[in-house]
């Protein structure tokens, strides 16, 4: 398990302050990295993760390995929560300052959004200029461009190890780690949004009002769609299948589920099931006539997660990924996801990487799973909750739909029933595959006594497990 802590001074208050040596080793390794020459940086974005990138790079590192000579920001006047110094770096308006500056070896993105950014990328890596960003939906939308791009761009090398997972160095693992051995699949928590409320309706809280804790807090925007929908995780995972397959999905093709439908009674009978529930992208290998010898799925889906899961592991606005390979089993990466100094930090890492001329191919290639098709039809036990009007021969009901549709009963959970009308139960499966779980709550819901559309979720398969055996 790799730990990355937080800077010792400005720390995020937001965040965990759990301390180790890690990190602190990484960093002194970083700072005293054989540099040519300074790397003389533009960028763009001056807000919350650029604030902490200009921060590293101009005090904690001196402006040794880099400097960051422009920075462009939409509003000049705007006030910024960090001193820039003037004799050394220009605040500047316009993006083609700093594209068409020959002085400047490196542009670092962090702006966010598609279309600007989009445009910023492309014409430095056309220019020869060496990109660093954090952008992970312009990757996952532009991927082949980009990969293309960066591929013929002379001398210039594209960076992107903050774009997943913020302070966790996943993307430069999988780059470098698993050269000679097979991944068979790689799934995690890769929003802290999400994980920090699931963590509150584990506690009992119901959905609306951890929101606007969440938002209260900064953690969540005005506009939580992206993260309570899933499409962040959604274009992170993109980005990992990339890496540990060498398969580009398509970000709209990628099954994507969020948060929104779950309740704390949720969490009342994944206790019951000694799970918790965690919002996880999966990329993985589907096993069709030995282990992971089929299709890989790519998908995002809260599961129900066995408690001795390293997966559950991970609490507040924590990420966690695991891969599972041929030569290692299970590895586990964890770490804050998100905030100003773990974002930097990865940011700077990759910096430091430029300046030393030690970056990684940005996508390398993957020979073994080459040709690999698609298929997110993947098969799981199901946890399924039916919301219902009490009646007779409902639980009866209910399995004859499921036996029509193949679909074979593990167990059958339910509270005790206070309002007749408004009550719930929950159905667990043995292994089967989605399109007949979608097909039997599809079925369900048409039913008298169903007052809404049933929830289902897989259960992550533990050794451990009972599902397992």
């Amino acid at each position: 398990i790799i730990y990355l802590d937080l800077p010792d001074t400005n720390r995020d208050p937001h965040l965990s302050h759990t301390t180790n040596t890690h990190h602190k080793k990484k960093q002194t390794k970083m700072a005293t990295t054989k540099i040519s020459k300074t790397l003389r940086i533009g960028m763009i974005g001056g807000g919350t993760v650029g604030g902490g990138v200009y921060e590293l790079i101009m005090n904690r590192l001196g402006g040794a390995t880099a400097t960051i000579t422009k920075i462009c920001v939409r509003d000049l006047d705007k006030p910024r929560d960090f001193t820039v110094d003037t004799n050394l770096t220009s605040m500047v308006s316009d993006v083609h300052e700093i594209l068409s500056d020959e002085n400047i070896d490196c542009v670092v993105e962090v702006m966010g959004g598609t279309g600007l950014a989009k445009t910023v990328v492309l014409e430095a890596l056309k220019k020869g200029k060496s990109v660093v960003t954090a952008n992970k939906a312009l990757i996952a939308e532009h991927l082949e461009e980009i990969k293309k791009l960066s591929d013929t761009s002379s001398g210039a090398n594209f960076c992107y190890e903050a774009a997943v997972c913020g302070g966790i160095p996943i993307i430069n693992t999988l780059q470098t780690c698993y050269t000679g051995d097979i991944i068979n699949e790689v799934m995690g928590i890769c929003n802290g949004t999400t994980n920090y409320m699931l963590g509150k309706m584990e506690e009992g809280a119901e959905y609306d009002e951890v929101l606007k804790e969440a938002q209260d807090l900064g953690y969540a925007e005005a506009d939580p769609t992206a993260d309570v929908e899933g499409h962040d995780v959604r274009a992170k995972i993109a980005i990992l299948a990339k890496l540990a397959f060498g398969q580009t999905v398509p970000v709209d093709t990628i099954p994507c589920s969020g948060i929104t439908q779950i309740s704390s009674v949720d969490f009342e009978y994944a206790k019951l099931l000694g799970c918790t529930i965690k919002l996880v992208g999966t990329a993985a290998r589907l096993s069709e006539y030995g282990e992971h010898d089929g299709a890989l799925s790519v998908y995002v889906t809260p599961k129900i997660v066995p408690m001795t899961h390293l997966l559950a592991s991970a609490r507040g606005s924590g990420n966690a990924v695991a891969v599972n390979s041929s030569n290692l089993g299970t590895a586990s990466y964890t770490g804050p996801g998100a905030g100003r100094y773990p974002t930097a930090s990865s940011v700077v890492a990759d910096i430091c990487r430029v300046a030393g001329g030690s970056c990684s191919a940005p996508f390398p290639s993957v020979t073994s799973t080459s040709s690999i098709e698609i298929d997110n039809d993947y098969t799981s036990a199901f946890y399924i909750r039916i919301s219902f009007q009490d009646g007779l021969g409902i639980i009866r009901s209910v399995g004859e739909l499921a036996e029509a549709h193949g679909v074979s009963i593990n167990s059958v959970l339910q509270n005790p029933i206070r309002n007749r009308m408004e009550a719930d139960f929950v159905v667990t499966t043995e292994s089967c595959k989605l399109s007949q779980v979608v097909s039997l709550c599809d079925d369900i819901a048409k039913q008298e006594y169903c007052r809404m559309p049933p929830l289902s979720m897989p259960i992550l398969l533990d050794k451990d497990s009972e599902y397992s055996s």
